[in-house]
């Protein structure tokens, strides 16, 4: 730090581009002369500096500007990071301001209620808020103007307050926008009760350009309990508490704590430095390199929305606002003398009569090629399992949408059967080894799966929430296995293997149908767990192993079920969705190599019948394809790999070529040939759809990876749907049309929410969803 103004002259005068926080005052911006300055500028606000700087022939870019519904510009929207900090600092300056507990505790001293919180204004700051609060303890409110903010604060476990109006307040670019005197009225009288029953208010409410809406009055203040305490996080713009004064803590008559800090982001100045720097580097690299494909260059590329968005002056001329994009061209006129509009009643019906015809006649013909009573029998089950799948996920609320990924998750480690069904008939030790692999994986899968879907169900449980008694269910659970055991031990009950295959079937169905709602959520966790686990004692049962492959596959499976823990212990709860993506590629892992190892278990593969073959390497493809995408979208979100998307010249060829050599490799493996040149055509398929998963999931920006994980959850069905067909298991194919069908569902519902994703990708997961809904 220089501190004369002739020391930071010198130091100034040779740089060609400044990187700042603070908007310039005065006398830096002459010290800035013509170069370019990027930092937060609030060009509406500060029209005077904008002025200055464009008298000097200045270049500047505003961080403040940014687009923020731009997946990319994600990355460097430091507005978001500093107002996650200044969210979660807003919690911690309350907290030293506060005189009690956050947390409620009982002790023999007495009772201390936990403190009532109630944020206000829901965006980045608001949520962190929340959260904060939520972690210490605390029972928290929240309220903003746009009703699609109420999924996400109830999703992290607080209560959404709603006025008795109807007006929707949400803006373009994800802002909110002025509401209307009626709404206000309304707004004010249900504000003024929570003030009077709250400890903490938070506010966050901004409009962009424009000053702080009054969301707090002194009337509601006055009428606030002593030693409450409010914190205006929109102090800077004139404040959301009219009690607030800027950078000072002011206590009112009535013991009120007012602190109206515009310096929250300073005081965690690690944290905030560090999310600063990482959002202008990245932008830097972003807008250089990659338009002019020359490291090195700083250029502003009129063609890129967030170098174009943020873009205010260039070269002294005002660049501020960014044009809007164009608008839609208007409808042409229609004539005075045209003919009345004729509305055709009968197209609607034709359409859906000739949609059931294909749908009849596609039924139709897979019975007319099955080529035994067996596979007649596995297609039902996997077209009903199918309907049933997209009726159940239909019905799981959005806010449950992440819980469901991890319950259908774990449940899909039911590849684990195919892994002991290999490892107990195996005539090698390649296909020995893969069975063992596929079994530990899918344990791993299966155990760590179930503890983040129950991390993730705690996140929803409040303080005041009744006591569960969820426990209470293992004793008819204990009762169905004790039972099962008996009578498999007495060789009486032919078909007891296949009743306990169907009841854990209906389990996997009630663990999804269980996330209908919050109430019977856990519900469906439990009753997931129950069938995956009598689904692995059934298919023992069916085996009938030996003592030492029965205590190999237990041994495995007790390795994978500590690995599975341990992971699982370890995960922190923002972690939780990319932990998800992880274990997807343990399950693709576990269906290519029990795929791969079937294929190399049989002495004579020129045998094997086209269904049989066909399982074998649909199994290994889309198990590889899992494997590889999810991997990529760990990455992604998991900040190891970069969120931008790969971008290669030839993206589209080198899909089509990876795709066409992979089907190559099918039609030889179909052609039954002998086991070495069907071992080659195999493996090759599995390397080229192992790449293909690989590149279609780097070709997404990761801002989309929660649909490309759905995407995966379902593609991760479909594999174990191939196994059941391979190894003729029924409840392999019903608990994978389940899932694969929930999943395909469950991306439709997505990609509504979420950003673009790649069509190509997301097309094959939705095409069963469009025929059985």
């Amino acid at each position: 730090m220089v501190d004369s103004a002739v020391g930071r002259a010198a130091i100034l005068r040779p740089t060609l581009l400044f990187l700042q926080l603070r908007p310039p005052t005065p006398e830096e911006a002459t010290l800035l002369g013509n170069k370019t300055l990027i930092s937060f500028v609030y060009p509406k606000q500060n029209e005077a500096l904008v002025n200055q700087l464009a008298s000097q022939q200045a270049t500047v870019l505003a961080m403040d500007c940014i687009p923020r519904t731009l997946s990319r510009g994600q990355t460097y929207d430091a507005l978001s990071s500093q107002a996650n900090i200044s969210g979660y600092r807003a919690v911690l300056e309350a907290s030293n301001e506060f005189g009690r507990f956050f947390a409620g505790q009982m002790t023999a001293a007495g009772k201390v209620p936990p403190a009532k919180v109630l944020v206000i204004g829901t965006g980045v700051a608001g949520l962190a808020a929340i959260q904060t609060a939520k972690n210490m303890g605390a029972v928290v409110r929240a309220f903003d103007v746009r009703p699609v903010t109420k999924e996400q604060v109830e999703a992290m476990g607080a209560q959404f307050l709603e006025v008795d109006y109807s007006e929707d307040g949400s803006a373009a670019g994800g802002y909110a926008k002025e509401m209307s005197k009626e709404w206000h009225a309304a707004a004010r009288a249900m504000l003024t009760k929570q003030c009077a029953d709250v400890d903490i208010v938070i506010t966050t409410a901004l409009i962009p350009g424009r000053q702080a809406p009054i969301m707090v009055t002194k009337e509601m203040v006055a009428q606030m309990k002593n030693g409450s305490v409010t914190v205006d996080l929109a102090a800077e713009a004139g404040g959301n508490v009219e009690t607030t004064v800027k950078d000072k803590k002011f206590v009112t008559e009535n013991g009120v704590t007012c602190l109206g800090y515009t310096d929250l982001p300073s005081r965690l100045p690690t944290t905030s430095s560090s999310l600063y720097s990482n959002n202008i580097s990245k932008l830097l690299l972003s807008a250089g390199p990659q338009t002019t494909k020359k490291p090195g260059f700083f250029y502003l590329d009129h063609n890129d929305d967030a170098v174009r968005g943020m873009l205010v002056l260039e070269k002294g001329e005002l660049m501020y606002p960014a044009p809007l994009p164009p608008a839609p061209a208007a409808p042409a006129k229609e004539k005075k003398d045209a003919a009345p509009v004729v509305i055709d009643y009968k197209a609607p019906f034709l359409q859906g009569a000739k949609t059931a015809g294909i749908l009849s006649t596609s039924i139709l013909a897979f019975g007319a090629v099955a080529p035994n009573p067996a596979f007649s029998s596995m297609f039902t089950t996997f077209a009903l399992s199918n309907v049933i799948g997209v009726q159940v996920v239909m019905g799981v609320t959005h806010s449950l949408h992440s819980p469901l990924m991890a319950v259908t998750n774990a449940i899909s480690g039911t590849t684990a059967l195919g892994g002991m069904h290999l490892y107990a008939h195996s005539t090698s030790v390649a296909a020995t080894l893969l069975g063992a692999a596929a079994t530990t994986l899918s344990t791993v899968n299966i155990v760590g799966g179930f503890i983040v879907t129950t991390k993730m169900l705690d996140m929803f449980k409040r303080p005041d929430d009744p006591p569960e008694y969820y426990h209470l269910y293992g004793i008819p659970a204990a009762t169905t296995m004790g039972l099962y055991g008996i009578g498999t031990m007495t060789g009486k009950f032919p078909e007891l293997d296949a009743s306990a295959a169907t009841l854990s079937g209906l389990l996997c169905i009630g663990g999804i149908a269980g996330l209908a709602s919050q109430k019977t959520a856990r519900l469906g966790a439990v009753s997931g767990q129950s069938g995956v686990a009598l689904g692995v004692a059934s298919t023992m049962g069916h085996l009938n192993p030996t003592i030492g492959t029965a205590a190999g596959i237990t041994a495995l499976m007790g390795v994978g079920a500590v690995a599975g823990k341990y992971i699982g212990d370890r995960v922190e709860p923002t972690s939780l969705p990319q932990t998800v993506a992880a274990f997807h590629s343990l399950v693709g892992l576990a269906a290519s190599a029990a795929a791969v190892g079937d294929y190399w278990n049989c002495p004579d593969t020129t045998q094997l019948d086209g269904v049989h073959l066909a399982s074998i390497y649909l199994a290994t493809v889309i198990g590889s394809v899992t494997a590889t995408g999810s991997l990529v979208a760990f990455g992604k979100l998991d900040g190891r790999l970069g969120s931008a998307p790969l971008k290669l010249a030839q993206r589209d060829k080198i899909n089509a070529g990876l795709g066409a050599a992979t089907l190559g490799a099918g039609a030889v493996v179909m052609g039954a040939p002998e086991v070495g040149t069907g071992m080659a055509a195999l493996s090759s398929a599995l390397t080229t759809s192992g790449v293909l998963g690989w590149h279609m999931t780097a070709s997404i920006g990761g801002a989309d990876m929660p649909v490309v994980i759905t995407v995966l959850n379902s593609y991760s069905g479909w594999a174990l749907c191939a196994e059941g067909f391979m190894l003729d298991m029924p409840i392999l194919t019903t608990v994978g049309a389940l899932i694969g069908c929930s999943g395909a569902a469950l991306t439709k519902v997505s990609s509504f929410f979420v950003g673009k994703v790649s069509r190509v990708y997301v097309a094959a997961s939705l095409c069963l969803t469009d025929s059985f809904s």
